[in-house]
Order: C-alpha cells, then sequence, then structure tokens
C-alpha cells in the first residue's frame, strides 16, 4: 500500500554521532517516511526538533543534495553565511558539492516540524564544519573518521 501513516513509523531519536561528536544536541525525533513506503532513490523525512535542539552538527554533503521545507514553528539556519531564521512554507535547498555546513537551530519555545529530502546516493562523503569528523558511505555501510582518514578516538 502506498500510504505511511507516520504513527505506524518508529521515530529516530538521537544524534547517531560517535564519540568524541556526540554531542547533546537537543530532542529530535525524525520519521524516515520515505524508508517506511519502500522509496530507494531518495529519503523523505518528517522531523520535529524542540525546543533549544540543534538538528544535527554543521555539515555539507559532496554526492547528495538536501531539499528542507518548514511546516510548522520557527527555525533559525546557520550556515556558513550566517544566521537565517526560517518561517512556516520557507524552503532551504543545499546542492550536492557545495561546501556550505548547515544546520537548524530552535531558538523558540515551541517544536517545528519540517518536511527534509535527500538524495540516495550509492556513495558520498559528509563532512562536518565545525569537528574533525567525515563520514564515508560506500556500497558496504558508512564510516566515521577523521578528516584525514584516520579513526576516530573516544574522548579525543
Amino acid at each position: 500500500m502506498p500510504i505511511v501513516r507516520r504513527k505506524d513509523v518508529q521515530p529516530l531519536t538521537g544524534s547517531g554521532y560517535p564519540a568524541p561528536n556526540d554531542h547533546d544536541l537537543g530532542r529530535y525525533e525524525a520519521w524516515p517516511l520515505g524508508g517506511a513506503g519502500g522509496l530507494t532513490q531518495f529519503g523523505a523525512l518528517l522531523e520535529t526538533l524542540h525546543p533549544d535542539a540543534y538538528s544535527s552538527l554543521r555539515h555539507w554533503h559532496e554526492n547528495e543534495d538536501e531539499f528542507l521545507y518548514l511546516l510548522e514553528g520557527e527555525v533559525t539556519l546557520i550556515d556558513d553565511h550566517g544566521e537565517h531564521v526560517m518561517q512556516p512554507g520557507d524552503a532551504a535547498c543545499f546542492k550536492a558539492g557545495d561546501p556550505n555546513g548547515h544546520h537548524l537551530h530552535n531558538r523558540t519555545e515551541k517544536n517545528a516540524t519540517y518536511l527534509i529530502v535527500g538524495t540516495r546516493a550509492s556513495e558520498d562523503r559528509c563532512h562536518y564544519s565545525d569537528v574533525d569528523m567525515l563520514l564515508t558511505k560506500t556500497k558496504d555501510g558508512k564510516t566515521f573518521t577523521r578528516r584525514d582518514g584516520s579513526p576516530l578516538q573516544p574522548g579525543g
């Protein structure tokens, strides 16, 4: 059946980043609706960012486009060009290969909900702008390393 009901999808929580970059980003939930519907060419998630929470560490992708559409609430998009307040109906587009590290911060006292759609490239590297971390995705899986490719060491 092509209909996916959010109530039937288990939300993802937490950053999922390995130590030492497993910072507390605040309360965040993401419902992977595209995956629940069996989509393979792009991901579609409904995400809720609670007050004072961040969506992720600032990052950018070499091979994956990202599209964000704010449905409810207010968020501040923080990228290499500064801070930009987004209201419901606003969209943000991040083209693959553009090294503009970005993330969202909910600076309000209300939840913010947005739809995020992104490419599911078979290979990608995700760069983290403010920490020494790189995520490499291949057909064999995902690996977090330092920018130079050396292993991450917990605590340092």
